[in-house]
């Protein structure tokens, strides 16, 4: 059995990336997805060695990408000993086995690889018991003789490994087992979780919300003076953070949680509902974007569509335009001065540009925070006076 990602400490797995490019797409979009999915793999500690794409209106039903493309993936990947194909989007299992026994290698598509990035990134017990339980959900219908990688040891979530030599409808039974223990577990969790929430329900609540790496957690850090681990990865926070601040003598509690990202698996978004009620019971969002990425408005659009999906969509938001350093005008991109106008014809008035990591423009971030923490806050006391 070769070595997980996480337990192969010397020689990182090597990986060959595939995405499909329909009529719609040009190459240039292609490409930068296939440059997030390698900034996915190398997050989960893989090496991206090869990259293919094919344009095809819907994928093969038997291996998702046709023959030809197949021979060219298999011969690197025989060539090279190559460990790992991952595809950007999601396999049916037919395709996943058909795939397997052609490349003879591990094969990820885009869900299992977020999956195991989120476990790799949990670390409060609610968090590694959500995506346990999110893994097993998207493994038991895939479930095949090679997929015994999966079944390994895991701290803090009760599995256990050893799988391989049991009959598939065996496995099949065992998973369930674990899926019914997992969602008892997770159901204890949250009713502990939904009675700290409601120990503060007489303070305002922010949320930070934002596509994945757009710097949330750094501006946490930022203002409430705590150190929330910060990284130029891929879901660096996928646990809650939750702190308290202070700003003209108005108290408010601000929390930070899991990236947003395209294609965000289902069974995740589901698992992790607990957990987004941060988002969902506050009462003011902090939308933070990664204006620097040339791709900043369809990362808007999936956030708000996820947020959509929890029933988030409608509450104040403060969209906050963050790596302003980073940021480079050219002739394929808007200036900041349109970028600015158009969201404020779009009826978002409060637009701030930032950087974070700079420290740039954090007074106005702070005064326009502090109107929408006002507002709410006197709607909540509106007897409230100083100290």
């Amino acid at each position: 059995m070769k070595p997980s990602p996480q337990e192969n400490k010397t020689k990182p797995l090597r990986a060959i990336l595939v995405a499909l490019v329909n009529k719609r797409q040009s190459i240039e979009k292609a490409n930068e997805y296939l440059d997030e999915l390698a900034f996915l793999i190398s997050t989960a500690g893989i090496e991206s060695v090869g990259r293919y794409s094919q344009r095809l209106e819907k994928p093969d039903p038997r291996t998702f990408i046709g023959k030809g493309k197949l021979e060219e993936i298999k011969v690197q990947v025989e060539a090279e000993g190559v460990e790992v194909v991952c595809f950007d989007d999601d396999l049916s299992p037919s395709q996943l086995k058909n795939l397997e026994k052609e490349l003879k290698c591990r094969i990820y598509d885009r869900s299992l690889l977020i999956l195991e990035i989120f476990l790799l990134r949990a670390k409060t017990t609610q968090a590694l018991t959500q995506v346990e339980l999110a893994r097993y959900q998207y493994l038991l219908p895939r479930l095949t003789r090679m997929w015994t990688h999966l079944e390994r040891q895991r701290g803090g979530t009760g599995t256990r490994g050893g799988a391989g030599e049991k009959e598939i409808e065996t496995d099949k039974r065992v998973i369930r087992d674990k899926i019914t223990l997992l969602k008892e577990k997770l159901k204890t969790i949250e009713k502990q979780a939904a009675t700290r929430r409601k120990s503060r329900n007489d303070v305002v609540r922010v949320s930070l919300v934002g596509y994945t790496n757009v710097g949330k957690s750094t501006l946490m850090n930022l203002l409430s003076k705590s150190d929330v681990f910060a990284e130029n990865k891929l879901f660096a926070t996928v646990d809650s953070t939750v702190r308290k601040v202070v700003l003209e003598t108005i108290p408010f509690l601000l929390s930070d949680t899991v990236g947003f990202i395209r294609k965000l698996p289902h069974a995740l978004i589901e698992s992790f509902k607990s957990t987004l009620d941060e988002v969902r019971e506050a009462d003011i969002l902090v939308h933070v974007v990664d204006v620097s990425h040339p791709s900043f408005e369809e990362h808007i659009e999936v956030v708000n569509t996820t947020l959509a999906e929890i029933g988030a969509a409608d509450k104040p938001t403060l969209l906050v335009f963050n790596k302003l350093d980073q940021f480079l005008t050219s002739e394929e991109r808007p200036s900041l001065e349109d970028i600015g106008r158009n969201y404020k014809m779009n009826e978002i008035s409060r637009t701030v540009f930032i950087s974070a990591t700079q420290k740039e423009n954090i007074d106005e971030l702070r005064s326009a925070l502090m109107d929408l923490v006002k507002m709410r806050h006197y709607e909540i006391f509106p007897n409230y006076l100083p100290q």
